[in-house]
């Protein structure tokens, strides 16, 4: 009986086991096989960020409610997971998905090859963009994947030619392999894929070859992108064929010849026709009027001639027209005043004459109006703002005559108004001075009469106001100092009188002010101290009277100093000494006395004719009355000046002992109780190492007491160099920031820099904080930044940069991003690269450094513009997307920094900025205008050509233009190893679309 007893009860235990095995093992086995797949997809990669794929949880029944996955009962079917910055092969376990149709997996750093999406036989839309994928393409992905529909492949990497195969796609209707690396020609083959709507093979690197006659086989086209595609030739007549076709872009090739008119009048269903930037030749062919559809019209950078065709703006829908630089001739044809859609037109750089249509801008939404660079004649059309659109008034170099018409003071939304080089007379309208978005007003070279209206107090958004070489008379206003953002006032070569308004001296944005050969008085202005950004001051050829304000030598970047022909009187102030002058000219003045001591030398020569009393070291200078003047005076003070030096030495010798007394009894006390109060401060410090370094708190804390040490400042701090006990010297690095600020850019910096280890990222040692006070000590640069190397005034800093050197300096920086972008997990936006931001070790290596904005790529805009400017993309602007593109286009500017020697915002520029002031001085004078003049050029000429061009591409103004950063690495390797592929001397600048307003300025 006990027997059965136990085995029962052994039975039961048994039992019990196996019920709580079973319900334990439940959760695994409930998840179906697609949901297991899915496991395995994700386990493949190597790289999955935290939160990405939080919810596919192994104990749901389904994957179907999971991020990036839809089901069609119980069956997975869709699979998208753009953009979460997935890293590794590509998960071939997904294949495993019986009847997954759609697989998106764009905008992540999956690769490197793709023959593994052969199992993947069910997929109908297939999108990998934005990856990093290499070698060739599957050559059997037609034949593996017969039900494609949709076929993205574009920014990745992929190489060679496109297979034969993919004329054997049976259901394809879109392919896109923009932004590759393809090479062979654009293949004719492609004209049988019957099936085809959309075609983009834009921005690869083909070899030259014509555009096939075969593509205009593809009746159902809708979309045909051959961008950038080394194309050359006719374009040819059977592209007519397409009816179906909206969008026609061959822009950036080498087409040559006529525009087919079959084109034109075959293209019936076209929305846009773009073939901008080719070679082409003859008149524009008509027919255009008759596209319905027809919004945008891009025919210009070609050599085309003739007159423009009446019924271009015919079209009913026709929006915007580009046909700048090219050589039209003949006028602007009236047909353009009935275009009701009309809303950009850029005519610039032609050779167009005639009038303008006296009803142009009363019918049509304009918005932009450029037609510089031509031979115009006659009136400004009074209605060219009647629909209240217009922001871009763009007339320069014409022979315009009459007055500025009164209505445009009624266009309150213009921003930009460029009226200069033509024959315009009258009084500007007061209403115009007044504008309250208008940015940049440029009158000059007119026959202009009048003032300047007190009206312009409303202008609160004027950046540039140029007026010189007119006829303007009477005062400026004092209302001036109500345009606060004011950056360049230019009114040199008109008969404005009387004094410099007070208001003027408190325009802080002030950068340039010339207001040479003019009938102004009265004394120069004092209190100037806000014109911290001024860098050139003319003031030639007036009648002012005084002295030479001292405040001027406190100008921090003043170097453009021109106060010729005056009557200035009194001394050259010693503060002048201050200013490193690129340019200094007082001369002709009623100056005297002796020459500050660095301007008495034979170099200054010509800055200080035409003062007789004026005396210094240089031979001649001087008038012989001014010296026996000055030595009279000199003998009948020279008893009173001895006499009184024997009383003031007595008097400096008694007070000087009881000071020093005084002194020494303050410091003892003093100096004890300072002791006491560090001690007690020190020790509340906390002190984090990310590095084995031996140093203590104390010897980081004692280096901020002494402001010698201070080797730099900018947005987030001040650095401090230390000397440790040990001999090594760190850089301590004091955040300065709001408490709130001053978190948020410690805790970017912490995070970013105390898990990296790489060779160009500079060494994040230890943090120390205490309370809000935070200090981060990095390994200490030597040679500073490259940014003070290339842009100082020392000779010595400059001179350590010779051609072998810069071009070091470019890869170590290429390799630290790199680094950022593609070996950390998750990846890493730097957000504020510029050469202040790479520093120079003792053997003039390069490290990235000032991680206080770094982000980790996240699919998202920011809240706010991070970076400097000059260095910021375009697009960063006025989207406030981060991603690893914003980085390379900084970096192209460094690279032109390194070129050019230039920094990337100059007055010298104007309006443009560093990238396109290379592309428009390329363009008019060549490549050898832009090179760094302080370089020894000689054997290197065709590498720093090569770096140029690097940096150009890296700037371009379209992200998907831009070269990944492991890309760039490779570019700049291949600079002294060119490749077969790498055509790297040709110039990737393309016309700027503002180019007429900027003598054909160019952007990348």
């Amino acid at each position: 009986m006990l027997g059965i007893t136990s085995m029962a009860a052994a039975a039961s235990s048994s039992l019990l086991l196996l019920f709580l095995f079973a319900n334990a093992a439940l959760p695994l086995l409930a998840l179906n096989q697609d949901g297991l797949h899915l496991l395995d997809a994700k386990r493949a990669l190597t790289a999955v960020p935290g939160n990405a794929l939080a919810d596919w949880n192994p104990r749901d029944a389904t994957p179907c409610n999971w991020t990036g996955i839809a089901c069609n009962a119980a069956a997975v079917t869709d699979v998208s997971l753009p953009g979460l910055n997935l890293a590794g092969p590509f998960p071939a376990a997904l294949c495993r998905l019986p009847r997954l149709r759609s697989l998106d997996l764009s905008g992540n750093y999956i690769g490197p090859d793709l023959l593994a999406i052969a199992r993947c036989r069910a997929l109908q839309r297939l999108d990998l963009s934005i990856n990093s994928f290499v070698g060739p393409l599957p050559d059997a992905l037609a034949d593996d994947l017969p039900d494609l529909v949709y076929l993205n492949l574009q920014s990745n990497n992929f190489s060679g030619a496109i297979p034969d195969s993919f004329a054997r796609f049976p259901r394809l209707q879109s392919l896109s392999l923009v932004y590759n690396l393809l090479g062979g020609v654009v293949p004719p083959f492609l004209g049988a894929v019957s099936t085809l709507r959309e075609l983009n093979l834009s921005y690869n690197p083909f070899s030259a070859g014509p555009l096939p006659p075969q593509l205009g086989d593809l009746s159902d086209l809708r979309v045909l992108w051959l961008a950038e595609c080394n194309l050359v030739g006719a374009i040819p007549a059977s592209l007519g064929r397409l009816a179906s076709l909206t969008d026609l872009d061959l822009s950036t090739n080498a087409l040559t010849g006529p525009i087919p008119p079959e084109v034109v009048t075959g293209l019936s269903s076209a929305v846009q026709i773009e073939l901008y930037n080719n070679s082409l030749t003859g008149p524009i062919p008509t027919g255009f009027g008759r596209l319905l559809n027809l919004r945008g019209v891009d025919l210009a950078m070609n050599r085309l001639d003739g007159a423009i065709p009446e019924d271009l703006f015919r079209a009913p829908k026709l929006e915007t027209v580009h046909l700048y630089a090219n050589l039209l001739t003949g006028p602007v044809p009236e047909s353009v005043a009935e275009a009701p859609s009309l809303v950009e037109l850029r005519l610039f750089a032609n050779r167009l004459n005639g009038t303008l249509p006296a009803g142009l801008g009363r019918a049509a939404p304009l918005v932009c109006l450029d037609v510089s660079n031509n031979a115009i004649e006659g009136e400004i059309p009074p209605g060219i703002c009647d629909r209240g659109e217009l922001e871009e008034l763009l007339m320069l170099s014409n022979a315009l005559s009459g007055r500025i018409p009164g209505a445009l003071g009624r266009c309150r939304s213009l921003r930009r108004v460029r009226l200069s080089g033509n024959r315009l007379a009258g009084d500007v309208p007061d209403a115009v001075w007044g504008l309250p978005h208008m940015s940049l007003l440029e009158l000059n070279d007119n026959r202009l009469t009048g003032g300047i209206s007190p009206a312009i107090a409303g202008a609160a958004n004027l950046t540039k106001l140029v007026l010189s070489n007119n006829r303007l008379t009477g005062p400026i206003p004092s209302e001036i100092g109500s345009v606060s953002k004011l950056y360049e006032l230019s009114a040199d070569g008109n008969s404005l009188s009387g004094p410099l308004p007070g208001s003027l001296g408190g325009l802080a944005e002030m950068g340039r002010l010339v207001l040479r050969n003019n009938s102004l008085s009265g004394q120069l202005l004092r209190g100037i101290r806000s014109w911290k950004k001024l860098s050139e001051l003319n003031l030639a050829d007036n009648g002012f009277t005084g002295s030479i304000p001292p405040e001027l030598g406190d100008l921090p970047v003043l170097n453009y100093l021109d106060l010729s022909g005056n009557e200035l009187t009194g001394e050259v102030p010693t503060q002048l000494e201050n200013l490193k002058l690129n340019e200094l000219n007082v001369s002709d003045n009623r100056l005297r006395g002796p020459l500050p001591p660095q301007y008495a030398t034979e170099a200054y020569r010509s800055s200080f004719l035409g003062n007789p009393e004026l005396c210094g070291e240089i031979a001649g200078l001087c008038g012989s009355n001014g010296q026996s003047r000055l030595r009279g005076r000199t003998r009948s003070s020279a008893r009173f000046a001895w006499t009184m030096m024997f009383v003031l030495a007595a008097v400096i010798l008694v007070g000087g002992v009881a000071w020093f007394y005084w002194r020494y009894r303050s410091f003892v006390g003093s100096r004890n109780s300072k002791l006491e109060r560090a001690g007690e401060q020190r020790s509340k410090w906390t002190l984090t190492s990310f590095h084995k370094l031996s140093l203590s708190e104390y010897e980081i804390l004692d280096c901020l007491d002494d402001e010698d040490n201070v080797i730099g400042s900018g947005a987030s701090g001040k650095v401090y160099k230390a000397v440790l006990s040990n001999g090594e010297a760190v850089a301590v690095k004091q955040l300065w920031a709001s408490k709130e600020e001053a978190d948020d850019s410690f805790d970017a910096e912490v995070r970013t820099l105390g898990k990296i280890r790489h060779k160009n990222i500079v060494k994040l040692w230890c943090c120390c904080t205490h309370a809000s006070n935070k200090l981060l000590v990095y390994e200490y640069m030597p040679n500073g930044s490259l940014g003070d190397a290339l842009h100082s005034s020392s000779k010595a800093k400059a001179g350590l940069l010779d051609w072998p050197t810069r071009y070091k300096i470019a890869v170590d920086a290429a390799e630290g991003l790199s680094y950022l972008h593609h070996d950390c997990v998750p990846a890493i936006v730097h957000r504020d690269v510029k050469s202040n931001n790479i520093l120079l070790d003792a053997d003039m290596g390069a490290r990235v450094a000032d991680f206080g904005v770094a982000k980790v790529v996240e699919p998202k805009s920011m809240s706010v513009i991070a970076g400097s400017c000059g260095y910021i993309a375009p697009e960063y602007a006025y989207t406030l997307r981060v991603n690893e593109k914003s980085d390379t286009y900084s970096f192209g500017v460094v690279l032109l920094e390194l070129v050019t020697g230039k920094p990337p915002v100059d007055p010298e520029f104007g309006e443009k900025d560093l990238v396109k002031w290379v592309c428009s001085t390329m363009e008019q004078k060549g490549v050898d205008h832009v090179l760094d003049s302080r370089l020894d050029i000689g054997e290197f000429r065709e590498e720093i050509v090569r770096v140029l061009n690097i940096g150009l591409v890296c700037a371009s103004s379209l992200p998907i233009n831009r070269p990944a950063m492991r890309r760039v690495v490779k570019m700049l390797q291949e600079v002294r190893a060119p490749s077969r592929d790498a055509n790297l001397l040709s110039t990737p600048c393309y016309y700027y679309e503002d180019a007429a307003s900027d003598q054909l300025s160019t952007s990348v």
